[in-house]
């Protein structure tokens, strides 16, 4: 027989759980990371994994834009924050940054994947 101090622990393990996984900034749709649009992700080659930041601004930020956090947001579940040259905050995955691209129209569009051989779709 269950504890009503066990019963509660179990509870509040369940919400945190729920709540992690609603926090995640990107979720797993048709074998690719999507954002909270549905729009793909993608990963940049150039950045270097865990190091904090994007090789990706200016003009490349206006074709890729980078899926953005706010001041508040806190790593969860593999995905971490990168500093941007401007100061604001993105997300990145497994330690690489995360991007949009501007010509996928539709959340079925995958028109980034192996742009250039440097732009890939986050999985």
């Amino acid at each position: 027989m269950f504890t009503k101090s066990f019963a509660a622990a179990l509870l509040l393990g369940c919400a945190a759980l729920a709540a992690s996984a609603a926090d995640a900034p990107a979720k797993m749709a048709g074998g690719v990371l999507v954002g909270p649009n549905g729009m793909a992700l993608y990963t940049f080659d150039k950045d270097m994994a865990g190091n904090g930041k994007s090789a990706c601004s200016g003009p490349c930020a206006t074709l890729w834009p980078p899926l953005m956090a706010s001041a508040a947001d806190q790593p969860v579940d593999g995905f971490t924050l990168v500093t941007r040259d401007d100061g604001g905050k993105q997300w990145a995955y497994k330690g690489k940054p995360l991007y949009y691209f501007q010509n996928d129209k539709a959340a079925t569009d995958r028109m980034g994947d192996n742009f250039k051989d440097v732009w890939h779709l986050a999985k």
